[in-house]
């Protein structure tokens, strides 16, 4: 196995939309057979698998993405969650929030310098609603899932933590994405994957890389902004973001250093006497974590 061949790779496609009018055939095919030809840990599909949560939709999107031979990661959007679209979701992609777990071998694991990788997929959708939340009935469970210390620990999304430029006025963030990333941050967690504003972007946030992508398969675009997907490489001191477009560019957007972000870790800081008195976290905060 070659240096490079120890990456932690993962595909993340959201926004496929089936069922929108704009939905583009030959562009979804050329996807998934781009996807197939790569060598993946797993797929991220993060939200809005459907224009409008119908049933046909969903059996749709299903069609597609069971023709994606890796490991694949599912969850709803907004869109989804449309015309109790939240029930043909869970028939046919299971949960709506769930844990993925791939375990590296002791040459990979000495390589990468982790144990593994942990991809927790929250649902942040509500019913007919576009705004996103996770709710602080969720936090614990998400702690739970994130049992690896030693693994590179991923979040998948649809609703951005953060607001993404190029993308007008702000109506749709996390309402409670301060919360979140409190959280997140305690947990060490290393990578956010989300969708919902059909533009990629890429915000490193007190040590985290976060990651949105553009939608994969329609013309629902902003400004100039092509169709694309998200392609993440992780190795021992670096995260690697390249873009894929319809046109079969790859381009790379970022490396991020792993190498600092404990010092990035420092310009954010929870003190105990805070999460106390803080009843948002006094019911259910976990011990502060020192960082690694």
């Amino acid at each position: 196995m070659t240096l490079s061949g120890f990456a932690l790779r993962l595909a993340q496609i959201s926004d496929i939309h089936c069922g929108e009018l704009t939905f583009d055939a030959d562009l979804m095919e050329s996807i998934i057979e781009r996807v197939n030809r790569m060598k993946l840990d797993v797929v991220i599909i993060a939200g809005d698998l459907t224009a409008n949560g119908y049933e046909w939709e969903f059996e749709d999107a299903a069609r597609w993405l069971e023709r994606i031979e890796h490991p694949k990661v599912v969850i709803p959007g907004n869109h989804d969650s449309r015309n109790v679209g939240y029930v043909h979701f869970e028939r046919l992609f299971g949960g709506r929030f769930s844990r993925f777990r791939t375990e590296f071998d002791s040459l990979r694991a000495e390589r990468l310098q982790a144990t593994g990788a942990t991809v927790v997929a929250v649902d942040s959708s509500s019913p007919d609603l576009n705004e996103g939340h996770c709710g602080r009935e969720h936090y614990g469970w998400i702690r739970d899932q994130f049992d690896e210390p030693d693994d590179f620990k991923i979040l998948a999304i649809h609703h951005h933590l953060v607001s993404i430029p190029g993308t007008g006025r702000e109506r749709n963030i996390i309402t409670d994405a301060g919360d979140v990333l409190a959280e997140l941050a305690k947990l060490d967690v290393d990578v956010v994957l989300s969708g919902h504003k059909h533009v990629p972007f890429f915000w490193g946030l007190n040590g985290m890389l976060i990651c949105n992508s553009g939608t994969a398969s329609t013309r629902r675009v902003r400004g100039l902004t092509p169709p694309s997907w998200n392609e993440i490489q992780v190795d021992a001191s670096t995260i690697k973001a390249y873009l894929h477009y319809e046109d079969g560019r790859r381009e790379m957007s970022l490396i991020f250093s792993l190498k600092t972000r404990t010092l990035t870790r420092d310009d954010f800081y929870l003190t105990e006497d805070f999460v106390e008195s803080n009843r948002i976290y006094a019911a259910s905060a976990a011990p502060l974590s020192s960082g690694r």
